[in-house]
């Protein structure tokens, strides 16, 4: 029986608004206006008020939106980032390819987000920022990393791209948005992302007004006004038939987000019994959205798990099987004295389940049933 040909069903929840979409597109493609224009301003408006935040600059892509952050700041090369050593590589690559430093430190091992003691760690005057990426929907702790900052005089630039909609709780119960915190923060519409285009696109966000005028200006070749170039910049921009597409996909945001979370109760649920299981975390102060449901199974058979899985038509993926510091294209930063059992752990022992809006009952029954006779000699007793 294979119910299960892939992690999203992009092609159920594209049925489910079709109507929706297709006019949307159809609009914008009458109107000719492809770069640029009304949807596009009005994406930027609508994701600013359902963000809580004064800008959204909406750019090409998720790694564009990173790349486009630390240029505003007009780092140096030598500058040292913090990032998480336990995340997907583009969170490192700017960092690089602006020859900036990547300094990767270890990740708490129940959010598998950055360590706020490793951080405080890590710190030498050539510091300049921290980039804490709030890992498969769930948000980093930023209330002690905001507070890090502000003691050293650092920049921090959230890696939102995979926890739109997530909300954090400071100590004095304020409640704000993932990519809203920090001095910029930054996102993927990456079609898979919880709020997903259909192609290539991002944004970046901020508080700042000044801050604002220059990413804008950094997206747009260096110039806020036409053919005068101020700065050197790039070119990164989301098209208007990408901004139709989430214009009408923003509206279910909260609907995909409660959808998420039911599947990654059943999950927890059917799998409450098997010892080799560990679900996933939830902070008590963050909300977790589920981007992906990851868990944590005995490293001895996560690959059997996934091939067993994938035998019986449930696809299964591993992020991430090898720490950034260990990839050859960060070999010239990798520093073989640092002590990063966690990520070293959680890169040979997690394992993510599919997780989309178009779930069933069938679906997830069969999925679990699956993991379940996996493991069925291994039920608590």
């Amino acid at each position: 029986m294979n119910l299960i040909t892939q992690m999203v069903d992009l092609k159920g929840q594209y049925q489910r608004l079709q109507s929706e979409i297709d006019a949307a597109v159809s609009a914008t493609i009458s109107s000719t206006r492809y770069i640029g224009g009304p949807e596009v301003t009005g994406f930027a408006t609508a994701l600013e008020d359902y963000l809580g935040v004064k800008h959204v600059i909406p750019c090409a892509n998720g790694t564009d939106a990173l790349q486009i952050a630390m240029m505003a700041f007009d780092l140096e090369p030598g500058d040292e980032v913090i990032v998480p050593a336990f995340t997907y590589v583009a969170t490192a690559e700017v960092i690089a390819l602006l020859r900036l430093t990547p300094v990767m430190v270890d990740v708490d091992p129940k959010t598998f987000n950055v360590d706020v003691e490793a951080i405080e760690k890590a710190i030498t005057p050539k510091t300049k920022a921290i980039v804490p990426v709030h890992l498969f929907g769930q948000s980093a702790d930023m209330e002690p990393i905001m507070q890090i900052a502000e003691a050293h005089s650092l920049f921090v630039i959230e890696d939102a791209a995979q926890s739109v909609g997530s909300k954090y709780t400071f100590n004095n119960g304020q409640q704000r948005t993932t990519g809203t915190i920090g001095h910029i923060g930054t996102t993927s519409f990456f079609p898979s992302k919880n709020l997903g285009c259909y192609g290539d696109g991002g944004a970046i966000y901020t508080n700042d007004d000044q801050l604002a005028a220059k990413i804008k200006m950094v997206a747009n070749h260096g110039q806020s006004k036409r053919y005068y170039h101020d700065i050197i910049g790039v070119n990164s921009r989301l098209d208007a038939i990408q901004a139709a597409v989430l214009n009408v996909k923003l509206k279910y945001l909260d609907e995909f987000t409660t959808a998420r979370q039911a599947v990654a109760k059943g999950y927890d649920d059917a799998f409450a019994e098997i010892e080799n299981i560990t679900t996933p975390f939830r902070a008590s102060n963050a909300d977790h959205v589920f981007h992906q449901y990851t868990m944590i199974v005995d490293s001895e058979r996560r690959d059997e798990l996934k091939s067993y899985l994938a035998d019986n038509g449930v696809p299964a993926m591993i992020y991430y099987p090898v720490p950034l510091y260990k990839q050859k294209a960060f070999s010239e930063f990798y520093n073989s004295d640092k002590n990063l059992a966690v990520t070293e752990k959680l890169c040979q022992s997690v394992i993510s389940l599919p997780i989309h809006t178009e779930f069933t009952p069938k679906i997830h029954d069969y999925i679990t049933e699956q993991v379940t006779g996996f493991y069925q000699p291994a039920l608590k007793s």
